[in-house]
């Protein structure tokens, strides 16, 4: 089990190498290709290399009256006040994002290799491919999947504003 700490050093220890160039499409769904690269702490001298998918849903627009609906689930008089005055303000709209990570497409394997060699013969190999949607990541081992969620925030943080912009010159906003 991942203590809180542990979430927190794996935030803090993620980098992301080789950053995809491209970002989530405004209009449809953008699979990345990741390489997250670790060291195993029960192996000196080794590094694991995980590959995969990581699904982005298209974003949506969630407008204050669908907004509303949504978080009323559980809620009481307050929230319903909250949920009212909410449908009634023009500027304020939320996107959402969605992500999954399939993990059939996940594979793993340990090389006995310095991660100081391997990373600049990976990020070469990366940049060789000219792929847009490839990204390379150094994180932690038992805590590799909260590198790449802290990935993908920030890959939707890096996003937002160009969707936005989209959106508003089509008039959508």
């Amino acid at each position: 089990m991942i203590r809180p700490d542990d979430f927190h050093y794996a935030l803090e220890n993620t980098r992301v190498v080789v950053p995809p160039s491209s970002i989530i499409e405004t209009y449809g769904q953008t699979s990345f290709r990741f390489r997250l690269v670790t060291e195993p702490m029960d192996q000196i001298g080794s590094v694991r290399i995980r590959k995969g998918m990581i699904h982005a849903e298209r974003p949506c627009i969630l407008a204050p009256s669908h907004l509303s609906r949504m978080i009323l689930e559980g809620f009481g008089d307050r929230a319903r006040e909250f949920a009212d005055w909410m449908e009634h303000q023009q500027d304020f709209h939320i996107l959402r994002y969605g992500f999954s990570l399939r993990k059939t497409d996940l594979s793993e394997q340990v090389v006995r290799e310095p991660l100081e060699e391997l990373i600049p013969r990976l990020e070469e190999q990366i940049r060789r491919e000219q792929d847009p949607l490839n990204t390379l990541i150094e994180g932690v081992d038992d805590a590799w999947e909260v590198c790449l969620m802290k990935f993908t925030s920030d890959l939707i943080r890096r996003s937002s504003g160009e969707n936005m912009a989209e959106w508003k010159r089509r008039g959508f906003l």
